[in-house]
């Protein structure tokens, strides 16, 4: 938190409240295209077992598992219990599931064994170099295709344009890219370096656009979502403070009243593993 940001004295954090209240905008945005294609990739008939890597609340099962074939177990992964437990409660009667409570940037390949499909969503921004690397490992080694979906690329588009947006939006790809921990993230760099990173394991390799689109419909996900971009920005570089605090009034006021449109730009990723 940034001090003297009264507009940001609760910043965005990674709990079942913020998935649930981001799930309706990242299930819009998600690449129909692209499960269409995963459809054309699993196996004709029996059991399909999807790994869900980071799963969180389980948005991604609940949006995916309808547009799959019916027989399907899925196996959430999280380093989170309670989401686990939310995601495993949410799901649909007619999926089987199973929770494993693990970091995934230390998964054993072995852990992955037998998955028709392996799943992420909203995850490849905090990863480091090495981390990616490994995920992409480990994810390369059962050798089915894997979706990643809404991941950042670091463009924000706001109507009406305000001159400081630009400015805030450096301020908060700074932040995405910030050393945590002695953890270099690597924010919206992350969908080119994980497309290359599977390229290089012999993946074919489809992006396609996922970007939420935030108008009156979404006026709370887009007050919310604003104030924990301006305060990520404010934070990594402070001398924003003083221009952002009457900008944010401002624009929180306009996102409360409908009033502000936004574009969050995405990817979706999928690696079809020969």
């Amino acid at each position: 938190m940034t001090p003297g940001l009264p507009w940001a004295v609760q910043p965005v954090r990674v709990s079942a409240d913020w998935l649930a209240l981001r799930e309706p905008a990242d299930a819009a945005a998600r690449s129909l295209d692209l499960v269409q294609e995963v459809g054309r990739l699993l196996p004709a008939s029996g059991r399909v077992i999807v790994c869900d890597l980071g799963c969180g609340s389980g948005s991604m099962g609940r949006w995916l598992s309808p547009r799959l074939p019916v027989d399907q177990h899925w196996i959430m992964v999280d380093r989170d219990p309670e989401l686990l437990t939310v995601a495993a409660a949410g799901m649909p009667t007619t999926v089987t599931v199973e929770t494993r409570q693990r970091d995934i940037t230390r998964l054993d390949p072995g852990e992955l064994a037998g998955a028709s499909l392996i799943t992420a969503s909203a995850l490849l921004d905090m990863f480091t170099l090495d981390e990616l690397d490994r995920f992409v490992a480990t994810c390369s080694g059962p050798g089915c295709p894997v979706l990643v979906t809404i991941s950042v690329v670091g463009r924000v588009e706001f109507d009406p344009v305000d001159p400081l947006d630009l400015l805030i939006a450096d301020g908060f790809n700074a932040h995405q890219r910030r050393t945590t921990g002695g953890r270099r993230l690597l924010g919206p760099d992350a969908v080119e370096v994980a497309r290359e990173a599977f390229a290089e394991r012999g993946a074919d390799v489809l992006v396609r656009p996922s970007p939420w689109r935030l108008g009156a419909d979404a006026a709370a996900l887009a007050t919310e979502w604003f104030a924990g971009w301006v305060a990520a920005a404010c934070e990594e570089q402070p001398e924003l403070t003083a221009r952002a605090e009457p900008y944010a009034r401002r624009r929180m006021a306009d996102a409360a009243a409908g009033r502000l449109g936004v574009t969050v730009h995405h990817v979706d990723l999928l690696a079809r593993l020969r």
